[in-house]
């Protein structure tokens, strides 16, 4: 980003230090859990193929406050490649940010946020996951820097 793309505002919050950034709120926006083949998938040996997708989005709420979601979704299927269930948790998250500017803005809500709020919605899923009767589904760790400078770089114009 060149200096020309800098606010007087994100300069001067820069040198001062002013930069800004709290948690307002978390909570789930949206959850859902489906098991259709309850009963029967219970009476076989359990040694499901999981499948999770992520996904995140942001919007400005309002001057400084940021709505930031992530998304899990996560299928496990059977040996018959049925699925035995699916869960979906849209965890949220109110975030006052200030003074950063813009590709620091773009990394923080793009990055940092959803690693704030992933350990919540992977609390989520797998309490919905126990309450169907399934075992404990504990999701790995996840690198939201990695997957946001990938999605930066696929979205970076290719030069020849």
């Amino acid at each position: 980003m060149s200096e020309d793309n800098i606010t007087e505002e994100e300069k001067t919050a820069a040198e001062d230090g002013s930069a800004k950034f709290a948690l307002q709120r978390i909570y789930i926006k949206d959850s859902s859990f489906e098991s259709p083949k309850s009963p029967e998938c219970f009476r076989g040996t359990w040694q499901p193929k999981v499948n999770m997708e992520l996904n995140s989005s942001n919007k400005l709420v309002e001057e400084g406050l940021y709505e930031v979601v992530l998304q899990l979704t996560i299928t496990a299927k059977g040996e018959d490649d049925e699925v035995v269930y699916l869960t979906e948790v849209q965890q949220g998250g109110i975030f006052h940010i200030q003074g950063l500017a813009e590709d620091a803005l773009a990394q923080t809500l793009g990055a940092f946020c959803p690693s704030v709020l992933f350990p919540y919605a992977r609390e989520a899923v797998d309490s919905l996951v126990i309450k169907g009767s399934f075992p404990a589904l504990m999701l790995a760790p996840v690198n939201f820097d990695a997957i946001f400078e990938h999605a930066k770089n696929q979205q970076a114009p290719q030069t020849h």
